[in-house]
């Protein structure tokens, strides 16, 4: 019989003084054509933050997806592993139809959404929850519980995870202290410039949408944009 629990987090560990941030930054793609597996994660709408190589043995390329800590590489002579051999690489998203509906968009294949079948055996291709894929999202729609998929052109395997609420102590920011004091004196600097000629608004509602912008990928140009529209969206509606 199936069973789950969720462990707490260990107060001894957590009171450590040895503990240490641990981030996950990167995670290696067997690929077997660079070229190809540029094209595709580019067709995703991930960030390009890396493109370089040494000679005809060696390449790299690393890819970012939007609001991600963490990145993807692949290319030549970077892994022993067999092209398509990654598999169950999750991409936790707030809305799973939208997010689906963006790649398909894009003209990437991707399933149905799914939720998991009290059967945990079956030939359909395995997830975290299991092999059995009932379509449509879960009935009760409770946070990690929906999914999709899709493949690279190499079969590497992605998921969908509709993370609408996360379990207690599980954050998402990447920041440390000198990256945040650097990104909110750049948000004070744009938010400065802005602010001459912007209408009645709090600070706030500015700074908010510029460092989200930022933590997606975009630009402090494209960034100040969105926080300008952030900020005069109401007074237009």
């Amino acid at each position: 019989m199936a069973t789950s629990r969720e462990l707490p987090n260990d107060p001894a560990s957590a009171a450590s003084p040895a503990k240490r941030d641990m981030r996950l930054e990167v995670v290696v793609i067997p690929v077997s054509n660079v070229d190809r597996a540029k094209e595709f994660y580019s067709k995703l709408g991930w960030r390009l933050d890396a493109e370089f190589g040494s000679g005809d043995d060696f390449r790299i390329m690393q890819f970012t997806p939007p609001g991600s800590g963490c990145s993807v590489i692949f290319g030549k002579g970077i892994t022993a592993a067999a092209p398509g051999s990654a598999q169950g690489l999750y991409l936790a998203v707030s809305d799973i139809d939208a997010a689906r509906n963006e790649l398909v968009g894009r003209g990437i294949e991707v399933s149905d959404v799914f939720h998991g079948g009290t059967d945990y055996t079956g030939k359909d291709e395995p997830y975290l929850f299991g092999t059995r894929r009932v379509s449509g999202p879960d009935p009760a729609h409770s946070s990690y519980r929906s999914f999709a998929s899709f493949h690279d052109p190499d079969g590497n395997g992605w998921l969908f995870q509709e993370l609408t609420t996360r379990l207690p102590g599980r954050g998402t920011s990447n920041f440390d202290v000198p990256t945040l004091t650097a990104l909110l004196q750049e948000t004070e600097h744009h938010h400065g410039e802005y602010e001459p000629t912007a209408p009645k608004h709090h600070w706030s509602s500015w700074y908010a949408a510029y460092i989200v912008a930022r933590q997606d990928g975009k630009t402090p140009e494209e960034a100040a944009q969105e926080a300008k529209f952030n900020v005069e969206r109401p007074l237009a509606a």
